[in-house]
């Protein structure tokens, strides 16, 4: 097994989730296409993994991270509501 890359934290990989899920929710444009649009399968399943880790760390966490965590867990969740009453998966138009 290699050495954990120094750079990877825990406040690291939970900001690549978040983004992700802001991508898939169509907050974020896709950094490779530059196209907003909505996934909502793939939104659920980054919210899934987020409340996973939330659970799995609980009492384990520095305070910044579980800020973090649980503020980024409580704005994806209100914005996947918010998404799914518009209707399924789509394109976002500017």
């Amino acid at each position: 097994m290699s050495r954990p890359d120094a750079s990877l934290t825990f406040i690291s990989y939970i900001s690549g989730l978040v983004l992700a899920a802001s991508v898939y929710i169509g907050d974020e444009p896709d950094p490779m296409t530059g196209v907003r649009s909505v996934n909502l399968v793939s939104a659920g399943h980054a919210i899934d993994v987020l409340t996973m880790l939330e659970e799995k760390t609980r009492g384990n966490l520095t305070d910044d991270e579980r800020r973090l965590l649980e503020g980024a867990l409580h704005e994806l969740q209100a914005k996947y509501v918010e998404a799914s009453r518009k209707g399924p998966s789509r394109i976002v138009t500017p």
